[in-house]
């Protein structure tokens, strides 16, 4: 698909994290074709309460509104067994959250855009970085790449080997 807007979405998982992270991609793919993936990395749960999830970022472009998607990808979430309202003991099978739609700001169809989590999160940051370095965050001005530089935040990231489709998106050589 050429035509749309572009695309940056979030996905994680702590519960049977590689399957649901392909399970993601896979529909990603069905739905818009070619995507461009970030490496992947874990970290603890926000809060330390959780087992350790896989995060990642992939990109698309996308002709569906901003409530379409979003409506599609809750639907993928609660098809993976995502129980809302029951995530206080930090298991999630399945998140996918629009990070950016294009240039769009502001609350559109219900949706934050930019995503706050950018800023706040290395664990969406970090990849956000390796996959768009030179790309301006929609509000701030900065790239990626100079977000992630400067970024204090004490969540600490571990590289992971991981590939789909035999696709190797990151590996760690140890």
């Amino acid at each position: 698909m050429s035509d749309g807007v572009r695309v940056f979405v979030g996905i994680g998982s702590n519960v049977d994290r590689e399957q649901h992270l392909g399970v993601a991609l896979d529909a990603l793919s069905d739905w818009f074709g070619a995507l461009d993936l970030s490496p992947v990395y874990e970290s603890d749960a926000v809060g330390g309460v959780g087992a350790p999830y896989l995060n990642m970022v992939a990109a698309f472009q996308a002709d569906w509104t901003v409530g379409e998607l979003s409506d599609r990808l809750k639907a993928l979430e609660d098809a993976h067994g995502r129980r809302r309202g029951e995530e206080g003991a930090g298991e999630r099978t399945l998140d996918v959250d629009i990070l950016t739609y294009g240039e769009q700001v502001g609350i559109v169809d219900g949706v934050e855009l930019p995503r706050a989590e950018i800023l706040k999160n290395a664990f969406v940051l970090k990849p956000l970085a390796d996959l768009a370095p030179d790309r301006l965050h929609p509000t701030c001005g900065q790239t990626y790449l100079e977000l992630w530089r400067a970024y204090n935040g004490c969540q600490q990231l571990r590289p992971v080997s991981f590939a789909w489709r035999e696709r190797q998106l990151s590996e760690v050589v140890r």
